[in-house]
C-alpha cells in the first residue's frame, strides 16, 4: 500500500526514503546519485555533520537513515543512538570507508540495522535498505568474521573516553580539566587502557584502538 509520501515505482515497489549523512560533498553527492538510479530509493534529505542528523530526521518523512562513521559535530555511531532512542521506527544503516572490526560491534550496540564499507557496490547498498526495511539485519560478512576473530573491545566507556580526548597530546592535568575528573583518575584510566591495548605509551594505545575501531 503506498501513500503521498511512500509512492510505488514502475514495478510496484514503494519507494524507500532516505537521509544521507556524509561530510565528504563529492562522496556524498556521489552516493545521492547512484542510489536515485534506483527505482524505488529516493534521497530526501542530505547532511554533512553528524549533530544535524537528529534534526533532519525530525523535518522529513524517512525511511532509512544511512550514517557515515567519521563526521564533525559528532560520529556516525553516536547519531545513531541519538535516532534510535529519538525515532525508534527509523532504519539505521552505517556506511564507512574504515573496515575495523570495534566499528561493526559499535554499531551493532548502538542499534544499526545495517552496516557496509564504502567500496560496497551500489548494488549491494540498495539491496541493504530493501532488506532493512523488511526487518533484516544486514552486515558486511568480512567485516563480521573480523569482529568474531578480534574479539569484544576491551576498554570501558570511560576509558574509552579518556584515551581519545588523550590523542591530540594534551597533559594529564589538561584533561582532568576538561574531563571533570582528578589527576590521579585520568593517569589510571590511561595506565589501564595502554595496558589492555598491548601498548608501549599513551599514542601507541591511541593508534591501536583508533585502527581496531574501539575509539
Amino acid at each position: 500500500m503506498t501513500d503521498e509520501h511512500h509512492p510505488a515505482d514502475a514495478a510496484g515497489r514503494r519507494t524507500i526514503r532516505v537521509l544521507l549523512a556524509e561530510d565528504q560533498s563529492m562522496v556524498r553527492e556521489a552516493l545521492a546519485a547512484l542510489l536515485g538510479l534506483e527505482g524505488d530509493i529516493e534521497v530526501v534529505a542530505q547532511v554533512s555533520r553528524g549533530d544535524e542528523v537528529l534534526a533532519a530526521a525530525r523535518a522529513h518523512e524517512l525511511d532509512v537513515v544511512l550514517l557515515d562513521i567519521e563526521m564533525p559535530g559528532m560520529t556516525g555511531l553516536d547519531a545513531a543512538v541519538l535516532v534510535r532512542r529519538e525515532l525508534p521506527a527509523l532504519k539505521v544503516v552505517i556506511l564507512t570507508t574504515f573496515g575495523r572490526p570495534g566499528y561493526l560491534r559499535r554499531a551493532m550496540e548502538s542499534g544499526a540495522d545495517a552496516f557496509l564499507v564504502k567500496d560496497a557496490p551500489a548494488a549491494q547498498l540498495a539491496d541493504a535498505l530493501r532488506r532493512v526495511l523488511r526487518g533484516e539485519r544486514v552486515i558486511d560478512p568480512t567485516l563480521a568474521a573480523a569482529a568474531l576473530a578480534d574479539g569484544a573491545n576491551p576498554l570501558t566507556d570511560r576509558e574509552r573516553v579518556v584515551l581519545r580526548a588523550s590523542a591530540d597530546g594534551s597533559t594529564n592535568a589538561e584533561l582532568a580539566r576538561a574531563l571533570h575528573l582528578s589527576n590521579g583518575t585520568v593517569r589510571n584510566y590511561l595506565s589501564t587502557a595502554i595496558q589492555k591495548t598491548g601498548a608501549r605509551n599513551r599514542a601507541e594505545a591511541v593508534r591501536i584502538a583508533m585502527d581496531k575501531g574501539w575509539l
